[in-house]
């Protein structure tokens, strides 16, 4: 299992202990995070799930494709660090990543 650390916009701490090959989004919903919509269901057609990657994982965690940069298009308050939470795989690289929901979905 691989840790993440979901930071809910009121500050609570979502500590998850997510299986490798799911997504960020998929835990978010799982663990009931405030926030995280994810309307269409993690098909990268819409913004509602929408986090900023904390600075210090943002290159291991990546830059988004094409596609997810068009859907943050849509997405509020948009960021260097903006990604779709739908599109970010979880792998062992990534235990002990650390994402906050913003303020509001599109």
């Amino acid at each position: 299992m691989t840790k993440l650390t979901i930071v809910a916009n009121d500050g609570t701490n979502f500590e998850v202990d997510a299986e490798d090959g799911s997504t960020v989004m998929e835990n978010a919903i799982r663990n009931a995070v405030p926030g995280i919509e994810a309307e269409c269901g993690g098909a990268c057609a819409c913004a509602t799930c929408h986090v900023y990657v904390d600075d210090d994982w943002s290159e291991v965690v990546g830059s988004p494709d094409v596609m997810e940069e068009d859907m943050l298009d849509f997405a509020y308050d948009v960021r260097p660090t903006s990604r779709l939470s739908c599109q970010i795989k979880v792998k062992p690289e990534l235990d002990g990543l650390v994402v906050h929901v913003p303020e509001r979905q599109a």
